[in-house]
C-alpha cells in the first residue's frame, strides 16, 4: 500500500487553492460542501503528501519594471560532468533566471529570464553564462507580448480518483 488516493474532492480543493489561496476554509467548504474543519484537515494532508509545495504571491513583473522576458537555450560542449554541474550552480545563483529546465533536442537547457532592459539581460545574465566553462552556445528569444501565463495546473482533466505514489512524493520533497 505505497499509494495514497486523491479523491475528486481533493482535486477540487487543490483547484480552489490555485484559484484563491486567500479564501477561508469556511468559504472553500461552502463551495465544496465540506465543513471548515474538513477543509483544514484535507489541506494539511495535501501539504504532508508534498502536493502543496508553497504558498506564494504572484507579482506583476511589468509593474515592477521587469519589462524584458527571454527564453534562452543553452548548449554545453560536453554533456554531464563538471561543466553541467557548474552551469546548474551558476543558474541557481542568478535571481533573474526564473526557470531552468534540462531539455531534449537541440539545446541542453532552457531558461526563462526576466530583466529590466535588454542591456540588463545581456550584462547581468547572458555575459556571465557565456563565460562559464563548457558553454558552447546561447540562443535567446525575447517575448514581445504575453498571451497567456498561468501557474495553475490543469486539474479538471484529473476527474477520476488518482493515486500519488510515496516514491513520487519523496522525489518531490528532495528536489
Amino acid at each position: 500500500m505505497d499509494d495514497l488516493l486523491l479523491a475528486p474532492v481533493d482535486l477540487a480543493l487543490l483547484a480552489e487553492l490555485q484559484r484563491d489561496m486567500h479564501a477561508t476554509n469556511q468559504n472553500m467548504g461552502e463551495r465544496l460542501h465540506l465543513s471548515a474543519s474538513q477543509v483544514s484537515r484535507r489541506i494539511q494532508r495535501l501539504e504532508a503528501m508534498g502536493l502543496i509545495q508553497a504558498y506564494v504571491a504572484l507579482l506583476d513583473p511589468t509593474l515592477l519594471g521587469l519589462n524584458v522576458r527571454a527564453f534562452t537555450y543553452v548548449t554545453l560542449a560536453r554533456h554531464g560532468g563538471e561543466e553541467g554541474e557548474a552551469f546548474e550552480r551558476a543558474v541557481g545563483g542568478i535571481p533573474e533566471i526564473l526557470d531552468c529546465y534540462s531539455i531534449s533536442g537541440g539545446a541542453d537547457y532552457m531558461l526563462q529570464i526576466v530583466a529590466a532592459s535588454l542591456a540588463d539581460l545581456s550584462e547581468v545574465v547572458l555575459k556571465p553564462l557565456t563565460r562559464l566553462p563548457g558553454v558552447s552556445n546561447i540562443q535567446s528569444s525575447i517575448a514581445l507580448q504575453r498571451i497567456k501565463s498561468s501557474t495553475a495546473l490543469p486539474l479538471t482533466q484529473l476527474s477520476r480518483p488518482r493515486t500519488v505514489t510515496r516514491r513520487a512524493r519523496l522525489v518531490q520533497r528532495e528536489s
